[in-house]
């Protein structure tokens, strides 16, 4: 990506190698390639565009700006501002969401306007057990039409699974806010080499 500067003021942006007319001159699209140098480039008013990605971060957890671009020291470049952390807990309709007319029909202040981070981590979790314990079901159901015995190995592993699904749960409950919420499932190397989360994973079965 590529930037026009004139009179010091990015005027346009070039996205993908075209011709175009600088002034009273009319460019190929060559002046993209190798064959130009960006000292050449630059001279006519065309510069690179450099992506600063220092505040930009993982869009799961925080809201980012939209990019601005500066022309300063001789180049052009493209940066973020402060990104916002994503609410962490649910939301709910206020009465000045009532007072100023916001409020829908459907609904009453104290009532859920936006589900936060911890619901939908939660709500996952849930489902992650959930498949997870559907991979034995069938014992169960055995037992319940036949009368056969579910191994303790199945019942071991099944109360393995609840029991992690419901302290991972808690660990997100407690979760102060996005910051702590997004250090549950950093992973980082350990001493052992392994590369492990705080929350821990759930059990899975071995075949």
């Amino acid at each position: 990506m590529w930037g026009l500067v004139q009179d010091g003021s990015i005027t346009k942006f070039i996205n993908n190698p075209k011709a175009l007319v600088i002034g009273d001159v009319r460019y190929s699209k060559n002046i993209f390639s190798f064959r130009w140098t960006n000292a050449e480039r630059e001279a006519i008013g065309i510069y690179e565009v450099e992506f600063d990605n220092t505040n930009k971060k993982d869009e799961k957890w925080y809201n980012n700006t939209n990019q601005s671009f500066a022309f300063a020291g001789g180049k052009i470049t493209a940066s973020y501002g402060s990104a916002t952390p994503k609410a962490h807990a649910d939301t709910t309709w206020t009465q000045q969401d009532s007072d100023d007319g916001d409020l829908p029909s459907n609904k009453s202040v104290g009532d859920i306007k936006v589900r936060g981070l911890k619901y939908n981590l939660i709500k996952t979790i849930k489902s992650q057990a959930a498949g997870e314990l559907q991979n034995t079901d069938w014992y169960i159901v055995r037992k319940a039409d036949a009368g056969t015995a579910v191994p303790s190995s199945i019942t071991t592993h099944r109360a393995a699974v609840r029991t992690k699904a419901a302290e991972q749960e808690t660990a997100i409950t407690n979760a102060a806010d996005t910051p702590a919420l997004e250090t549950l499932y950093t992973y980082t190397e350990q001493e052992d080499g392994s590369v492990t989360r705080p929350l821990g994973e759930l059990p899975r079965l071995e075949s």
